[in-house]
Formats: C-alpha cells, structure tokens, sequence
C-alpha cells in the first residue's frame, strides 16, 4: 500500500475546509426509515488503479447484489477529493460509506465532516489517527491483524530455509521496511520477531528503509542493502506487501542470485498473481493472502446493516492470512473470487 504524504499546513487547510465547508448537522446514529428506498453506500478507496481497492470494490458489489443496496465507487486520492466525495454522497442520498484514506491524519475532519452529513462509516484497512497521533479507537475499523500476519511471514520463512537446508551463517534476511506506516511498521516487526523466536541469528537481520511503497522503492532500498553486504549467499525476504518483496527480489536477480537463493514472501496475495503465474520460478516464493474481496463484502455488509436496522458494528475487526505459493494460488484465488 503507497501512502501519501501530505505537509502538516496542508492537513491544516483541509481540516479547516471539512469543518468550514458544513453548517448542517444530522444525528447519524438513528436507522433509515425511509420504507422502500434503496439503500445507497459509498465505498472510498485512496489507490483506485490499484487490483487490491478493485478487489474490494468487487466484494461490496456482491453484498450489494446479495441484500439489494447500491456501491458507490469512489477513488479518493487526496484530502480535497475526500472532501468533495462526501459532500457528493450526501448529495445523491447515500446513508453512509466505506473509506481507507489517503492519509490517516485526515481521520478527525472525515469524522467530522461524515457526522454533518449524517453519514455513517467504516474505516478499512488503514485506521485512524486522532490530533494526539493515537489511533482513534472509537471509530468502526476493519482491517488486518498486521502483527500476526507479519509473524506468519517470518515463520514461513524460516520453514522454507530450513527444508532447503541453508546455513544460518550464509542466509541473511532482508526486511524492506515503512515505518511511517504503522500497519507496515507491525508488519515488518511481525516477522523479524518470528525469525528471532524461531532462532534465526539478530545479527543476520538487515532492514533498509523504502522511501515509495512501490517496486522502485522497494528495489532501490534492497540494492542498498545487498551492496553493504556481498558476502551474504542466501536471502530472506519480506516487506509490508508484495510489491515490496517483488522489488528487492528484482534487486537480487540483478546482483545474479535465483530462485535457488532467494526465499522472498509477500503480504496481500492481489500483487504478485502474474509473478506466480511465470512458468519458471523466482525468488518470490509465496504470499500471505488477505481477502480484499472478502474485506469489501464484510465493511459493506455491516454498514448496510446499521443503516437498514441501526446495528453498529463492531468497533475493531481483524482478519487473517492464507499462505499462498505457486503450488496452490490459482486455487486459493479462484475460491476467493479473485480469479474466474
């Protein structure tokens, strides 16, 4: 996932419109009355080009289809855009949406400015940060046990070097980190606990910043990293998703290492389809799969239930991850809905 930054004057002047911009206020915590009417939702993503916001789009349609509400698709990029879906939204008579927002900080204004609209809404994948820099726990929340999900990376990477038999003493373990990012900073920090609960020598854990969460990001952070240390002879691979890991796998196939030496193991499941599908192997072995389907179809469901019967949901949710390799992807997706 890319996170945008946005300078502190900026997030001012946007909070400043949010809360300028509305004069109306409307009690969101009542349920729709209005009998007959079709429920309208809208669903904000901050990457709508990217297949895992597209995935989730899709899982919204189908709890649509299946309790007979609309899905407003909407890519909001900025704080302007989220600004101006929001007033869009109210405008069409939507009663409520699904965000994951380009920028965390905005969290207090978008609650603001959904609560003059009388919206009600779920925040998913990423959570809300409030002015203090602490995540607002009082706003709905779906998203992925970041930690747990990064442990499993770590201990499935250990597995593998332990069936190929590596010697710890030439394999080093390359974590491609954001730390800006909590979710990918639990991520990162997830698995190198793993490695290190697992026995996996400290001293051969190596973590180099990317300044983009994307594969030149992730490529330039790793060619770093392989430069300080020539002498490794077998690498470790994990980063907050799995254009992360693709790059730095790029990076290794450009220092001459293959398949045969490199383990590098994702984290979404959505990215690195067309990687898995390539008939000879590379050094990206697997992935740890979150549902971006089944996220979009259980965000949807649960706002249109507290629209439709006043239920709120729950206020923290977690889901999990499917380790997925070329071995079993093509299943595991086409039972999720990712791939006909």
């Amino acid at each position: 996932m890319k996170l945008r930054k946005i300078p502190l004057a900026s997030l001012i002047c946007i909070l400043v419109a949010l809360l300028a911009g509305c004069s109306k206020s409307a009690d969101s915590s009542a349920p729709a009355s209005a009998a007959g009417t079709r429920i309208k939702l809208g669903f904000l993503v901050k990457q709508p080009e990217e297949p895992w916001f597209q995935f989730e789009w899709k899982g919204a349609e189908k709890a649509g289809a299946q309790y007979g509400f609309d899905v407003v698709k909407l890519g909001t990029q900025d704080g302007e855009k989220v600004v101006t879906a929001l007033d869009n939204l109210a405008a069409q008579g939507a009663k409520g949406f699904v965000i994951c927002t380009p920028d965390v900080r905005l969290g207090p204004a978008i609650v603001t400015k959904a609560r003059q609209n009388g919206l009600k809404f779920i925040t998913v994948d990423d959570q809300f940060v409030g002015a203090g820099g602490k995540f607002m726990t009082d706003v709905p929340y779906l998203g992925m046990s970041a930690s747990k999900i990064g442990e499993s990376v770590g201990a499935a990477l250990y597995a593998e070097m332990q069936k190929r038999q590596w010697p710890a003493a030439e394999t080093g373990a390359c974590v491609v980190t954001f730390e800006e990012l909590d979710t990918a900073r639990n991520r990162t920090d997830g698995a190198v606990a793993a490695l290190k609960a697992a026995g996996f020598p400290t001293d051969h854990i190596f973590k180099t910043p990317q300044k983009t969460t994307d594969v030149p990001g992730s490529f330039d952070a790793a060619n770093i990293l392989l430069t300080q240390h020539p002498g490794i002879k077998h690498w470790l691979i994990c980063a907050l998703n799995d254009t992360g890991v693709l790059g730095a796998v790029r990076a290794t196939e450009g220092r001459g290492f293959t398949a045969d030496n490199v383990i590098g193991i994702g984290i979404n499941g959505t990215d690195c389809i067309d990687e898995l599908r390539k008939p000879k192997p590379t050094g990206f072995y697997g992935s740890m799969l979150v549902s971006a389907p089944g996220e979009g179809f259980k965000t949807a469901e649960l706002l249109y239930h507290w629209v439709k019967d006043g239920t709120p949901p729950p206020l923290d949710t977690r889901t999990t991850g499917i380790f997925i390799t070329r071995e079993n992807f093509e299943q595991v997706l086409r039972k999720e809905g990712i791939i006909e």
